[in-house]
């Protein structure tokens, strides 16, 4: 049977330590006892974890053997801020897909209230890719960056291969233009409406590919899982 995977709140030697909310589920939910097996992720590595003390806010696991856990895909998502719930969604799904890092990022298009909003849901999306990545029993949740303004987001954001999703590309699909030996990846995600003509100069500038998913329009959140995942399938 294979054994749900929790990440480390705390990691001392071999010793680990869940905490809080993590710990409160653990015990409450799943009605954990001592002596009960679960991976634990560690940071660096995934180890089978026996359950050695339970007490208020707190499991503590004594750490044994090592376990295999599948690599990520050095893949970073700009993902232009939409209405919380399905950026949430988005989150959620390309963090169980197998993302490494989502950068928010306030566009011209972006709702003004959403925008001066988000900096105080920053926390509750990486509560969200936190519980999504144990879900996936990845050996760690992607980073979320705080939000920032598109302008600054597209000349910092490194990689070998960085491409823009784009409604008005009706030539170059992004299956077309994905390698293998890529290494660092970069996608870029609209919101609602697509990118405005000067966004997409500022991506053309800085030596962004422009791609397509085809000739349907997809929302904002549909389109960044549909190329996680036809990004991920291609290169792995």
């Amino acid at each position: 049977m294979t054994r749900r995977r929790w990440i480390a709140d705390e990691v001392s030697g071999n010793h680990a330590v869940l905490t809080g909310e993590h710990a409160n589920h653990l015990v409450r939910v799943l009605r954990a006892r001592v002596g009960q097996e679960f991976d634990i992720a560690t940071g660096t590595v995934v180890r089978c974890g026996r359950i050695a003390k339970i007490s208020d806010g707190k499991v503590e696991f004594d750490l044994g053997e090592d376990v295999s856990a599948a690599p990520i895909l050095d893949l970073t998502l700009l993902l232009a801020i939409i209405k919380f719930d399905r950026m949430e969604w988005a989150i959620e799904k390309c963090t169980e897909l197998g993302v490494s890092r989502i950068v928010p990022v306030i566009a011209r298009r972006t709702d003004s209230h959403l925008a001066s909003a988000a900096i105080k849901r920053a926390e509750r999306w990486r509560r969200i890719a936190l519980q999504a990545s144990e879900q996936a029993r990845r050996s760690s949740p992607p980073e979320i960056a705080s939000p920032v303004k598109l302008s600054d987001a597209v000349g910092a954001t490194t990689g070998k291969l960085r491409i823009v999703l784009a409604e008005a590309e009706d030539q170059i699909l992004l299956r077309d233009v994905l390698e293998p030996a890529a290494g660092e990846i970069a996608l870029a995600f609209g919101p609602e409406g697509g990118w405005a003509q000067g966004e997409m100069q500022l991506f053309k500038e800085a030596g962004w590919i422009s791609a397509s998913l085809g000739n349907t329009i997809l929302r904002a959140e549909t389109a960044a899982i549909a190329a996680t995942a036809i990004t991920i399938s291609e290169l792995e």
